[in-house]
């Protein structure tokens, strides 16, 4: 456990035998670790010249060559210096040397990130694994100024919900404009459909379509973020970043495609809000089960999202025919528009 501090084996178990006992002598020491007599002293007095050991005794009878080595130190006794005083030093020195390879690491990514940005004429910029790819698309949203269009597309992979609502809340926040197009299988639980609710009534303007093509964020019409295939990387989740381009034109095309095409969800939702509510007014909870049905989703499938049983759904549709007077829902889906229930 002594390596991470710069001992080697031979001297972590010198220092380890001697920790258990108040003084001993290199022989003592190298019977206890199974080392020889002489790499025993050799490492006891290493340990003392790095304050690690003390010599607690020495002989008081020896004989001395001109080196100044005799019996005496050969048989001196040692005890550890207090752990806290003296591996403290290594500690603030391995400590000191991880801050510096971090900093050296930092420094060394950013390089690469922005050599890579400048390949293919700086048009596209490749980012793998799943801390990078969460990075730039943080990015991207928390560094949009104007606008934000984005694609939905099934469960998150290397960014997660959490950190998605947290972007789009910094976003909303600054008047950045925010578009989305979700595709149905985006919706896939009542806490999804609860969180994209609330971001609508904070000012998300949000469409659904049956399908899309691929998951994208473009912001302010200059960056767009596209995953890559996760077998062309290895398995690790992997995008690429599409600087100003003729490319990036048509990813921004093809947003606006789509946008025309997907229908409207939420696209008062305010109003719901603000309404008093009434007895001739349907309820919230009526309202999420219309909206859902609005854009083609199933009694089952709206039951599932919403946690809800199916004849949940279709009796929260029954009432609501009831308070539009109408006998179909086509009829209930006129009635909703007109009378800006959605």
């Amino acid at each position: 456990m002594l390596q991470a501090l710069g001992l080697g084996p031979s001297e972590e178990a010198v220092y380890t035998a001697l920790l258990a006992r108040p003084t001993a002598s290199a022989s003592d020491l190298a019977l206890q670790t199974g080392l020889g007599e002489s790499e025993s002293d050799r490492i006891l007095l290493d340990l003392v010249a790095r304050g690690l050991v003390a010599v607690a005794t020495e002989a008081a009878t020896g004989t001395s060559d001109s080196t100044g080595c005799d019996t005496g130190l050969r048989s001196a006794h040692y005890r550890l210096t207090p752990p806290s005083v003296a591996l403290a030093p290594l500690l603030v020195e391995q400590r000191n040397a991880l801050h510096l390879a971090e900093t050296a690491f930092s420094k060394l990514t950013e390089q690469y990130r922005q050599t890579a940005a400048q390949t293919a004429g700086g048009v596209v910029e490749v980012v793998v694994g799943v801390e990078q790819v969460a990075h730039r698309f943080r990015q991207l949203q928390l560094g949009a100024q104007r606008e934000l269009l984005v694609f939905l597309v099934g469960a998150p992979i290397a960014v997660s919900r959490e950190d998605t609502d947290i972007s789009e809340k910094s976003a909303l926040d600054r008047g950045v404009g925010f578009r989305v197009v979700a595709a149905k299988d985006y919706l896939d639980s009542h806490e999804v459909v609860r969180d994209v609710r609330a971001a609508v009534m904070a000012g998300l303007e949000l469409r659904l379509v049956d399908t899309l093509p691929l998951k994208m964020v473009v912001a302010d019409r200059e960056r767009a973020m596209v995953p890559l295939d996760m077998t062309d990387s290895g398995g690790e989740p992997s995008a690429i970043v599409v600087h100003t381009s003729g490319l990036l034109t048509a990813l921004v095309h093809l947003f606006e495609k789509e946008w025309a095409q997907a229908r409207p969800m939420f696209t008062t939702t305010r109003r719901v809000r603000e309404e008093p509510a009434t007895e001739q007014q349907p309820t919230a909870e009526e309202l999420e089960v219309l909206a859902l049905l609005l854009v083609g989703i199933s009694d089952r499938r709206a039951a599932s999202q919403l946690g809800l049983s199916v004849r949940t759904v279709e009796r929260r549709v029954r009432h609501l025919m009831d308070l539009a007077g109408v006998e179909s829902r086509l009829q209930l889906g006129w009635h909703a528009s007109r009378a800006g229930w959605l």
